[in-house]
């Protein structure tokens, strides 16, 4: 569905529309992506469930993010500043600047993540399929490591359990429920 002169143009995307996935605690549907935008910027939905870890300390090559939370609290790590985000609140997550978030609460927590420009949104979908709940067992680490390095982004393993229990997050929680 189109704009008359802009096949990419979409007036609506419905609550139950886009492509979903899940990886641990952090779910990801997939709302505008680089061919929707021209390559200028992604839009994702993040649901996370409580006391999630949705990503350790990471930094990206590329791309800057946007997180704005529209449901429970949010922690966040950007450089060595921590703090948490609530509804309506935006957090920047400069390229080159290591960053990490959680879900602080005991109830769900949801966000919009604008990165731009786009593609690194395809990372998510890429992925899933190697990390729990698509994959049980040890993760193939030679495939995360290929996709890590294809999409410019870097992972600091080691943060998980700092992050964990400072913050007494789960670190594979129960996925966080389909809206």
């Amino acid at each position: 569905m189109g704009v008359k002169g802009d096949s990419r143009a979409r007036i609506v995307l419905a609550a139950n529309e886009g492509e979903k996935v899940v990886i641990g605690g952090l779910g990801v549907r997939f709302m505008v992506g680089a061919e929707e935008s021209g390559g200028s910027f992604a839009l994702v939905e993040h649901p996370i469930g409580p006391r999630a870890l949705a990503a350790p300390v990471h930094t990206h090559r590329y791309e800057d993010e946007y997180t704005y939370v529209l449901e429970g609290e949010i922690g966040v790590q950007v450089g060595d500043e921590v703090r948490v985000a609530r509804p309506g609140d935006l957090v920047f997550k400069p390229r080159g600047v290591p960053h990490a978030f959680w879900n602080v609460g005991d109830g769900p927590a949801r966000a919009l993540e604008i990165i731009s420009p786009a593609g690194f949104e395809r990372y998510f979908a890429e992925v899933a399929p190697l990390l729990p709940p698509a994959h049980n067992g040890p993760p193939d680490e030679r495939a995360l490591g290929a996709i890590m390095a294809r999409y410019g982004l870097e992972m600091d393993l080691g943060s998980i359990p700092v992050l964990a229990e400072r913050h007494g997050l789960t670190v594979e929680g129960p996925p966080p429920s389909e809206r």
